[in-house]
């Protein structure tokens, strides 16, 4: 259940306690009267009474309260705690209601029970004051619970809307890392294809080349099953694409000059033992650099970027970014829409890696390791 919720009736405890307290204060103004009669003790079970009925009928109960606190001044807190109730649960008009019958009430009781050290017209001020202040305080205490509730439910729709544009973005991503993987495994299996009709077209051909396209056949072959082991679970579409080629390391310093043109300060450490990917990780490296390059623009603009760039067969292929954290109320250059990382994650997770990105010492660092089969 939401923690803020309207509620037709109070909690148990909450009863208890509003039943509780009305008794405790109509014990007092028992106590506390100097001409006790037998009609203030009736009158303090039957506050009692009313206080149990303002629990479920907070407007009836008040009015009851109302009613015998003309009979005796042991009544006015059940009365006065009924005024809150009705105008905290109830319409703004019948808690005013409720509020006027309580100030008729208690300037009648004035008859029975007047006080002369205070005087009828600064009684009267003081009972409307209280009424007032109640009537009020009620109606301010409902407010605001309403207004709590309004933000806890907007704060619920925005959090599914946010978890619904999150799954989109992963499906998304997922669509086009299953593209990728379809281009390439168009690449090799029809690579192996190839060399598998020309061995059974040319059966007469020698030894040596009978070997060589068999080897390159077996390669083919192993190069899918790995490529496929990324693909299964993967959404595909069957729309058509281009074939792509592996990313080489001149893909990579292709896209950190695109960004010095633009006028970015990229820093570059590259220890990378080869010149060409595997394309197994090969896009996905090319996507974390591109992302993490596109995100320095936007929320750092004009700030250096330190790139590294690490890994080799065997080990892992490393990719981080590090750039200054913009200034404290500094707007991005282009309002992005918060799912880039997200997609990316999940990019990077289907490809068998891991993505961490933190903030930390005025600086945010972008990691992505991607495991690099021998």
């Amino acid at each position: 259940m939401s923690p803020v919720t309207e509620r037709r009736h109070p909690r148990p405890a909450d009863a208890i306690l509003l039943v509780g307290g009305v008794a405790l204060l109509t014990a007092l103004g028992l106590w506390a009267r100097i001409d006790l009669g037998p009609l203030d003790v009736a009158v303090a079970v039957l506050s009692v009474g009313a206080a149990v009925v303002q629990v479920r009928r907070p407007v009836a109960g008040a009015f009851a309260a109302a009613v015998l606190a003309v009979l005796s001044p042991v009544a006015t807190p059940v009365a006065t705690i009924g005024a809150l109730q009705a105008a905290w649960r109830g319409r703004f008009r019948t808690a005013a209601a409720v509020a006027a019958a309580g100030v008729l009430a208690h300037l009648l009781q004035w008859r029975w029970y007047p006080n002369p050290a205070l005087g009828f017209e600064w009684w009267a001020l003081l009972v409307v004051v209280t009424y007032g202040a109640l009537l009020g305080w009620g109606a301010l205490a409902k407010a605001r619970r309403r207004l709590l509730i309004s933000l806890h439910e907007r704060a619920e729709r925005a959090e599914a809307e946010q978890g619904r544009r999150v799954a989109e973005a992963r499906a998304a991503e997922r669509r086009a890392l299953a593209r990728d993987m379809h281009d390439v495994l168009a690449n090799r299996l029809s690579l192996v294809a190839t060399h598998a009709g020309a061995l059974e077209f040319r059966p007469d051909a020698p030894p040596e080349k009978v070997a060589m396209a068999a080897g390159v056949v077996r390669d083919g072959v192993h190069q899918a099953l790995e490529e496929l082991r990324q693909v299964i679970g993967l959404l595909r579409e069957d729309d058509e694409a281009a074939t792509g080629g592996p990313v080489t390391v001149a893909d990579l310093e292709r896209l950190i000059e695109e960004s010095r043109a633009a006028g970015q300060t990229v820093e570059v450490r590259n220890a990378l033992s080869v010149a060409i990917l595997p394309p197994s990780i090969g896009r996905t490296a090319f996507r974390v650099l591109q992302e993490g390059l596109t995100n320095a623009r936007k929320h750092a603009a004009g700030s250096p970027v330190d790139l590294a760039l690490s890994g080799a067969p065997g080990t892992d292929l490393t990719v981080e970014l590090a750039n200054p954290l913009p200034a404290q109320g500094d707007a991005p250059v282009v309002p992005g829409s918060g799912l880039g990382l997200v997609g990316l994650t999940e990019r990077v997770r289907l490809a068998g890696g891991r993505l961490d990105h933190e903030r930390g010492d005025g600086r945010f660092r972008l990691r992505a390791r991607l495991p690099w089969p021998t």
